[in-house]
């Protein structure tokens, strides 16, 4: 019984070495978390002091890329529609059937693709 007293004894030293060891690895992982955070809450209160132009690079992408998005097609479409109508009231006047409607929608459509290049070419700190 005594060698059993004995391997009883090791397996309950290699228990608490464990143990131990764990509880180190948790206290370091803690003050590591700890760290973080505070980095974290430093950082959050820099970022804070800039106003509202952080804010804004974040909070606003969304609406952002939105107007962006609606001006793009605002400039497509409006581009097409118009040189479509003056098409159509130039073969009212001349009396000419499609051809001044055809012509003057392909160059509204040339037109409008232009002013997207423009737009998507433009750089992103830039105003409008």
């Amino acid at each position: 019984m005594g060698e059993r007293d004995d391997s009883r004894s090791e397996d309950q030293k290699r228990a608490d070495a464990r143990f131990e060891a764990d509880q180190r690895e948790a206290a370091a992982l803690r003050s590591r978390l700890d760290k973080l955070s505070a980095d974290l809450g430093a950082s959050k209160d820099s970022s804070a002091g800039n106003g509202d132009k952080d804010a804004d690079l974040t909070a606003g992408s969304f609406g952002g890329a939105m107007s962006l998005g609606f001006r793009v097609l605002t400039e497509f479409v409006s581009a097409v529609v118009v040189g479509a109508l003056i098409g159509w009231q130039l073969d009212k006047w001349f009396g000419t059937s499609p051809l001044f409607l055809l012509v003057l929608l392909l160059m509204g459509t040339a037109a409008g693709f232009w002013n997207v290049y423009r737009i998507a070419v433009k750089p992103p700190g830039t105003k409008p």
